[in-house]
């Protein structure tokens, strides 16, 4: 039952992480998209760079609670960033015609693409990238 426990409080902090981290990227993407009018994909783009090493450091800290992070640790991240990003630019690149090219309608569109990559981030980290050196939560007290 403990470790089923440990894996849920995991499961929570990289949700929360990860809300935080899709909510700097998201703020980005808005306020060039929006405020400085860029085109959808370069906001997009940058955004994901933005949440890149905040990320990191949320995820190996808070999350998996690593003391400290090995260059393979940070390489397959970087690769995790990636692969969601390319599935993010793909998710993008099918709904922005769907949807339309309205500053709303494109919104909408970085919405869905944030969300599935996001998604496929989550579990990627979990069965990838902070695989070597799983979270072991003590019991306050003991």
């Amino acid at each position: 039952m403990s470790e089923a426990r440990g894996l849920a409080a995991s499961l929570a902090r990289f949700v929360l992480v990860g809300l935080a981290n899709t909510g700097v990227g998201f703020a980005v993407i808005a306020g060039l998209q929006l405020g400085l009018g860029a085109d959808p994909r370069l906001a997009n783009a940058v955004g994901y760079g933005a949440g890149f090493l905040l990320g990191f450091s949320l995820n190996r800290r808070f999350v998996f609670a690593e003391a400290s992070a090995t260059p393979w640790t940070l390489a397959r991240y970087g690769l995790a960033i990636a692969a969601a990003f390319a599935l993010n630019q793909a998710v993008l690149a099918v709904m922005l015609p769907v949807l339309g090219a309205g500053h709303f309608q494109a919104l909408a569109s970085q919405g869905a693409a944030v969300a599935c990559g996001t998604l496929a981030f989550f579990a990627l980290c979990r069965t990838w990238v902070f695989r070597a050196s799983p979270v072991v939560l003590k019991p306050a007290g003991r």
